[in-house]
């Protein structure tokens, strides 16, 4: 007699989207979904949703929390206002729980998915950053090469990463100078600019990512302009410019080179 499957139930769906449902079970869930193509789809939806959370707030969930945020001060402060031990138990039990979500959350492990989602984030703003500024031939960067000291301080005081303008000098690129960019989600990333011999401009892109977030070196294009992203010790890089893929290829090798000594 053969054993009628179980039912997959939204719990386990919503914990097979965090990466938190048992081997044996995930087997179920994806024979589930081959069968239903709209919930299949849905499923895809807010995994990538998740991805996208995680990739955008992963160097903001790094940083050290406030000390005028630390539980046990609130819940002492409330206590000494208040004088009622029910609303201070309250509030303990409230600053817990809030607590405990937020560090299952951030303790969810890492998938290919955040990876990719983080990528192709860099890789958006990598193109469309050297579009705007590659092209503005009196203000390409805040900051000009020659104060290289002042710009690696200033972006990482920004960035709250230890960043530099890379040296591709053997790769035939002068450092122009930087500049500060926004991310979509109200963080920052800093811009390089470097031009060679004949005026041609190639920029570099480094963005704060989760720490435990590393991804391989992805090729990417728009319009007449090529790069290539990747993440490295919890930094996203991309560089773009107009010229060849092996051109760009031996500039990020430099790069990667640079950041590992570096390290």
């Amino acid at each position: 007699m053969t054993i009628p499957e179980r039912p997959i139930s939204d719990h386990e769906l919503h914990a097979y989207i965090d990466g938190r449902l048992w081997a044996e079970r995930q087997q179920d869930v994806r024979r589930h979904l081959d069968t239903q193509p709209e919930l299949a789809r849905r499923v895809a939806a807010y995994r990538a949703q998740r991805a996208m959370l995680r990739a955008a707030f992963a160097a903001e969930a790094e940083e050290p929390i406030s000390p005028a945020l630390n539980l046990t001060r609130l819940v002492e402060d409330r206590l000494r206002r208040r004088g009622g031990w029910r609303r201070g138990a309250a509030a303990c039990a409230v600053a817990l729980c809030l607590g405990g979500a937020t560090g299952w959350y951030l303790s969810l492990p890492v998938t290919s998915d955040d990876a990719r989602l983080a990528i192709s984030v860099l890789q958006d703003e990598a193109l469309h950053s050297h579009a705007v500024y590659a092209a503005d031939r009196r203000h390409p960067v805040e900051v000009a090469g020659a104060e290289q000291e002042h710009l690696s301080q200033w972006l990482s005081n920004r960035l709250r990463r230890n960043v530099a303008p890379p040296d591709l000098s053997h790769v035939g690129y002068k450092l122009m100078g930087g500049r500060l960019l926004a991310t979509e989600r109200g963080g920052a990333a800093a811009l390089f600019m470097y031009d060679d011999a004949r005026g041609n401009r190639l920029s570099v892109v480094m963005r704060p990512m989760g720490r435990e977030l590393a991804a391989d070196r992805t090729d990417m294009s728009l319009g007449t302009v090529n790069g290539c992203a990747w993440i490295q010790k919890g930094i996203g890089y991309a560089v773009v410019a107009a010229t060849s893929d092996e051109a760009l290829d031996r500039v990020a090798e430099q790069i990667s080179e640079q950041a590992g000594a570096a390290g």
